[in-house]
């Protein structure tokens, strides 16, 4: 029997995710919508790609979480995108009442489901959705790290002329402005990229890493990124529903590690078929630990926003 697949949400990071997951055959994709026809149309034109691709998976659009029962993976990016001007955090009201909402229906029907948050104010919102579901926290986990890691390494890759692949990015914190990229661990073919730029170059690739969002969403005035991000939330649903045991860089809930307690924040972790299996703790310098706190103290600032009914 193939898994089940809900990705609430059929704006462009929503369908692109959805694509992306049959694409890869994770299992068959229910995407969900409260406009009538967008998701249909977007599931089925997703779904007739499938003989050029040469997927088996099936893509299902509806307006009912009925259709979404017994999922073993629910991606929530519903909400409303960012505009020029917007911060993330002026995100976080409108988009409150509509993840609590989505994620009390999906798991209702799907109790033993893994969530993947992807609505903004991220970090925010998977705790909004942790205490919705009542799930434990290796089952409510964010994705941030894996855009903006991929960010940074696409930013190496720019200013050295060198190939993706050969690079690889490590970025901590929120995500949002306060982010920590780190780039003595972000390397070329192993190499630092301390060792291979000027420290100016590092330090711009850093800035632009915290501002790649905001770069996207003032490009295209009218919206914001869904090609890495949908990517990313396919190597994330990958990892879980092949229980790979990859490490990725994703938002979960810290119950100690790294000196700080009850808050979502950005930290490598272990991903399997139930979701987290360990966050990977790794030596920091005081500077770097200082930025570290100062991002999850960010965030915690937002989680005490949420009303007591979210809880």
């Amino acid at each position: 029997m193939r898994n089940k697949i809900t990705v609430i949400g059929a704006g462009h990071v929503g369908e692109t995710a959805a694509f992306n997951i049959a694409r890869l055959e994770l299992g068959d994709v229910v995407l969900v919508d409260i406009l009538e026809g967008v998701p249909q149309g977007k599931a089925l034109d997703s779904f007739e790609s499938s003989p050029i691709f040469g997927f088996d998976s099936t893509v299902l659009g509806t307006n009912s979480y009925e259709d979404t029962a017994d999922s073993a993976l629910i991606v929530m990016t519903a909400g409303l995108a960012r505009k020029p001007g917007m911060s993330r955090d002026d995100l976080f009201y409108k988009n409150l009442e509509i993840v609590e909402a989505c994620i009390r229906e999906a798991t209702e029907v799907s109790p033993d489901a893994v969530i993947i948050m992807v609505t903004n104010p991220l970090d925010a919102m998977c705790e909004v959705a942790r205490r919705a579901s009542g799930f434990p926290r290796e089952r409510v986990i964010g994705m941030a790290g894996i855009l903006d890691s991929a960010r940074m390494r696409a930013f190496i890759a720019m200013e050295l002329g060198v190939s993706v692949e050969n690079t690889h990015a490590f970025v901590l914190g929120g995500h949002g402005d306060s982010m920590v990229p780190l780039a003595r661990y972000s390397t070329v073919a192993g190499i630092p990229i301390t060792k291979l730029m000027p420290h100016d170059r590092v330090d711009a690739i850093i800035e632009r890493t915290r501002k790649g969002g905001g770069e996207i969403v003032k490009l295209l005035k009218t919206g914001s990124a869904y090609y890495a991000p949908g990517l990313a939330i396919a190597e994330m649903a990958e990892a879980i529903l092949k229980d790979k045991h990859k490490i990725l860089p994703c938002a979960a809930y810290l119950e100690g590690e790294y000196g700080i307690s009850g808050t979502y924040v950005g930290v490598p972790v272990q991903l399997g078929r139930r979701g987290m299996e360990k966050i990977v703790e790794i030596a920091l310098t005081d500077e770097e630990r200082a930025a570290f706190h100062n991002s999850a103290e960010s965030v915690r600032e937002l989680i005490e926003m949420i009303p007591v009914a979210a809880g």
